[in-house]
C-alpha cells in the first residue's frame, strides 16, 4: 500500500496543488533549495547524487541519517555538503574515470539495508489531534506501512488532524478508496483513506478538529481509516505527534 500511495500521492498533489503550494509540496520537486542541499529528481540514485556533488555515498547517507540509501523519493531534500562544524574531508570522494572512461566513485556501492527507511526529521513539530476514535490495529514502520490504521464502525466521524487546506479529494488512487489530502504549515501533509463519505472539497480551508469525512471501507476489505503524515513529501510516524490517549 505504501509504494502505491507514494506514486499516486506525487501524481495527484502535483496535478491538483495550485502554484502557491508548489514551493511547499516536496513531491512536486520544483521549489529551490539552499546551498549545500539537493532535491531528488526522477531517476536519481544516491550514487549519482554523490558523484555529482563530489562526495562519497557514505557521507550522503550519514549526513541525512538514511538507513536505506535505496529508499530516497522524488522531491526529498538531501544534504550534500558537510554540516557546519563537521569534518568535511574525512570521507570526501572525488570521482575518478573508470577503464571505460565514465566517472565512478572510488568507494563501493552501499548494500541495500533490510530496515525501513529513516523518517524525515522535521525542523518544526506539528501539533495533531487524533483524526478518529477507534482502535489502532496497525502502526507505522516506514516501509510496508506508511501510516497507521484506525478501526471503528462505518460512519465514525473523521476530523482534520491539523488546520490546513484540502489539496486532494477523490477516489482516483487505487487501493485508497475515497481519499483526502490536506496541506498544513511547515511542509506537512496528512492523508485520510477508505472513507465512505467526504465532506470537504479541494481548495477548502479546514480547521483542526473539523469533520471532513466518515469512516468506511472504500477500496478495502474492512472499515477503517488509514492515516498518513508526511513531511517534505516523506512519510513519518504520526504517533510521534499525536497526543497520548
Amino acid at each position: 500500500m505504501g509504494k502505491e500511495f507514494t506514486k499516486g500521492f506525487k501524481r495527484f498533489t502535483c496535478h491538483f496543488a495550485c502554484a502557491a503550494l508548489v514551493a511547499l509540496l516536496a513531491a512536486c520537486g520544483s521549489a529551490p533549495v539552499g546551498p549545500g542541499f539537493y532535491r531528488v529528481e526522477r531517476g536519481d540514485t544516491i550514487s549519482r547524487i554523490a558523484r555529482s556533488n563530489r562526495q562519497s555515498v557514505s557521507n550522503i547517507v550519514r549526513w541525512n541519517n538514511l538507513s536505506n540509501p535505496d529508499a530516497i523519493e522524488v522531491g526529498q531534500v538531501l544534504r550534500v555538503s558537510p554540516p557546519a562544524g563537521s569534518s568535511a574531508g574525512a570521507q570526501r570522494t572525488v570521482p575518478r574515470a573508470s577503464s571505460s572512461g565514465s566517472a565512478a566513485a572510488s568507494s563501493p556501492r552501499d548494500s541495500r539495508a533490510d530496515t525501513a527507511s529513516a523518517p524525515a526529521t522535521a525542523a518544526t513539530p506539528i501539533s495533531l489531534v487524533w483524526p478518529s476514535a477507534g482502535q489502532v490495529i496497525r502502526g507505522f514502520d516506514g516501509r510496508d506501512s506508511k501510516g497507521i490504521d484506525i478501526a471503528n464502525s462505518a460512519g465514525t466521524p473523521i476530523v482534520a488532524a491539523a488546520p490546513g487546506t484540502v489539496v486532494y479529494a477523490g477516489n482516483g488512487l487505487r487501493g485508497y478508496g475515497n481519499l483526502l489530502i490536506i496541506k498544513h504549515e511547515n511542509d506537512y501533509l496528512t492523508a485520510y483513506a477508505h472513507n465512505q463519505a467526504l465532506f470537504v472539497k479541494e481548495g477548502q480551508a479546514v480547521s483542526q478538529g473539523q469533520k471532513i469525512a466518515e469512516m468506511g471501507s472504500s477500496d478495502n476489505d474492512r472499515v477503517l481509516l488509514h492515516f498518513e503524515l508526511r513531511y517534505q513529501g516523506r512519510s513519518i510516524d504520526p504517533a510521534r505527534d499525536l497526543p497520548p490517549r
